[in-house]
């Protein structure tokens, strides 16, 4: 057990004590701190995530609130669900059952690429996790590597809360002010316009650019800066991750380009429909 930082308010020390009996820092990143700890009331182990205090003027902590108890509800073996939020003076918190794995992001920053067997495993169950989800009406938002884990030879999907919360601000002006830069790589082009009426395939998107990723090592889409790679997704051609990774299989190829389609209704329609894309072609002789 550590005592909790000098710096964190009183207010907040005073709404996770004694309930939540902080072990160490486990992440940190330009959005939140997370923290391992152990919930004596439920005798088990979990991640509390503090939001910095930026973004929490940023979203608001009514709206962050509200919206983050929508998915509360949801219970799926490839979702981590939320178990506890609160605002306590200007931070928010909110905990979820720790997992213990190793982010998505770690794995490619380490290996860079994933074999194609395991990068489509990944991807289908990243769809069941969106697919459970969107069947009741929640998007994620704000799928990329960080919001993955790879645990016990599967992955699961993350903050579907916060993305939902965060999704109802000014996107373009977070990333434009680096809180959520690592972001824009993976946001859809309607999301980047800020089309109204957003639905299901922004996730498949998102979907589509990791499922690329894990094959090639990079993002579909490259630049210099955040506006680069802005203009490059709403007006920049398709690429094709067979020409970084020859043996990528040409019907999965086929699959992320059109998963990455610029209008929404050249993508698939359903995560379920992806899913069973990316199996019948991953089955496929190279």
């Amino acid at each position: 057990m550590m005592e909790l930082p000098d710096d964190w308010p009183t207010e907040l020390a005073a709404a996770l004590q004694p309930r939540y009996v902080i072990e160490r820092e486990i992440g940190r990143g330009g959005m939140a701190t997370v923290h391992l700890a152990r919930d004596v009331h439920r005798d088990m182990l979990v991640a509390v995530k503090v939001m910095h205090p930026h973004l929490a003027e940023t979203i608001g902590s009514e709206r962050f609130l509200r919206e983050v108890e929508v998915v509360a509800s949801l219970r799926h073996d490839r979702i981590t669900p939320l178990l506890a939020s609160g605002s306590a003076g200007q931070v928010l918190y909110y905990v979820m059952p720790f997992v213990d794995g190793e982010s998505l992001a770690a794995r490619l920053n380490r290996d860079r690429r994933l074999p194609v067997p395991e990068a489509c495993s990944v991807a289908r169950d990243m769809a069941e996790a969106l697919e459970f989800a969107h069947a009741r009406g929640v998007l994620h938002r704000d799928v990329k590597p960080e919001n993955v884990m790879l645990t016990g030879g599967r992955a699961v999907v993350l903050d579907f809360g916060l993305a939902r919360a965060i999704g109802r601000a000014n996107y373009r002006r977070l990333t434009e002010t680096g809180i959520i830069v690592g972001t824009a790589f993976y946001m859809s082009p309607e999301q980047l316009r800020e089309d109204r009426n957003l639905d299901q395939r922004i996730d498949l998107y998102a979907l589509g650019c990791l499922l690329y990723e894990m094959l090639t090592g990079e993002p579909p889409y490259t630049g210099r800066s955040v506006n680069e790679v802005i203009g490059r997704i709403i007006k920049g051609p398709i690429p094709r991750a067979g020409r970084l990774r020859p043996e990528v299989p040409t019907a999965l190829d086929d699959v992320i380009t059109r998963a990455l389609a610029k209008q929404p209704a050249d993508r698939y329609a359903t995560a379920r429909d992806l899913a069973d894309a990316i199996e019948r072609a991953s089955a496929q002789p190279e």
